[in-house]
């Protein structure tokens, strides 16, 4: 009872759907025999993952599917205990590094020591070296970044690192130079439409084009939230009407009417409300930086040209801060303080130059 998205998953990179250039440039790599470390970057839903565990298996076979889940436990200096999930087969090991916030450079320098001084026995059958996965690298502490520099040259001899990242904005420099940069673009609305009728097919559904199209466009070109999508839809109705409405996830409608709440009344109270509002996202594992993404975006609908701009400056300094901090409610808060003070001057100067 797998959902579609895992379901359909491509195992392999002659079996990708889209960017076949791509794969057909990474198979090269896999068979030159020196695999350089690999920087993996492109939008949520674009395929990194899926491609980075295709590359798995052509350099390792189907052994990298065998999967097990372990937890890690580090110490750091001052003698904090640190516990981490990760995710690992016989030759390749997936971690999040940024799951433990501050700590994460114990546990890349731990974690990459252990894997680098285990040496493959056969290596005839093999690679001489193991892969290690890090995701959303983007979200490392600048420190957690330098021990990773220093890291990927001291065990290049037994020990691969790829990299995967939304933006390589936030990844300093030296890393970048380190790796090969592989930038995954997300699909088109035509190639993902193909990607749902084919699904479908595979299901036994008819899916019409013009759903196919509404689902892709609604989705924002996000593969993975376009199959999820478009199960949603055969799970509400089947056969499939054109004429129906793609229902949105609850989350964002929530931060839709928290938006509105802001323009609608600047207040003390109403501030108390919205913290409210933005805890219960929080709770529900949204992501800081995507409930301030979908705020400015809304708030930015009710704001005049000038005001643009300004809003835009402070949504992006409290973000910066909301990197930086633990307290992710702190920054949220003040970006939301900051645009209702911003939006009240600005009511109140339109409202003396009309008197």
């Amino acid at each position: 009872m797998s959902l579609w998205v895992d379901k359909y998953r491509p195992t392999s990179l002659a079996k990708l759907d889209y960017h076949k250039d791509q794969a057909a440039h990474l198979k090269k790599l896999v068979e030159g025999g020196d695999f350089p470390h690999l920087l993996v970057y492109g939008p949520s839903g674009a395929g990194k993952k899926t491609r980075i565990m295709c590359t798995l298996r052509e350099l390792y076979g189907s052994g990298v599917e065998k999967l097990r889940i372990e937890h890690s436990n580090f110490t750091t200096p001052s003698n904090k205990k640190l516990e981490i999930s990760t995710i690992s087969s016989n030759y390749h090991i997936e971690v999040n590094p940024s799951d433990v916030g501050h700590n994460d450079r114990v546990v890349i320098q731990e974690l990459i020591k252990n894997v680098a001084q285990v040496n493959q026995l056969d290596t005839t059958q093999q690679k001489n070296f193991k892969v290690v996965v890090l995701t959303e690298v983007d979200r490392l502490t600048k420190d957690a970044q330098h021990a990773l520099r220093r890291t990927m040259e001291k065990y290049m001899s037994t020990c691969r690192l790829i990299l995967c990242c939304n933006s390589t904005s936030k990844v300093i420099p030296a890393i970048r130079s380190r790796c090969l940069g592989l930038r995954v673009p997300a699909p088109s609305i035509e190639e993902i439409s193909q990607i749902l009728i084919n699904v479908c097919k595979k299901e036994g559904l008819t899916l019409p084009q013009e759903m196919a199209v509404k689902i892709a466009e609604k989705s924002g070109r996000n593969l993975r939230r376009a199959i999820l999508m478009c199960e949603a839809c055969r799970v509400q109705q089947y056969p499939f009407n054109i004429d129906r409405e793609i229902s949105e996830p609850d989350w964002e409608v929530f931060l839709r009417e928290t938006a509105t709440m802001i323009a609608q009344q600047q207040s003390p109270k109403r501030l108390l409300e919205v913290r409210g509002r933005l805890y219960e996202l929080l709770t529900h594992c949204i992501p800081p930086d995507v409930i301030m993404k979908g705020l400015l975006k809304e708030l930015l609908s009710v704001c005049d040209g000038q005001l643009k701009a300004e809003v835009v400056q402070s949504a992006a300094y409290y973000e910066h801060r909301l990197q930086l901090g633990q307290k992710h409610i702190y920054h949220l808060e003040a970006f939301v303080a900051k645009f209702m003070a911003i939006y009240k001057r600005f009511l109140e100067e339109g409202i003396a130059d009309i008197f």
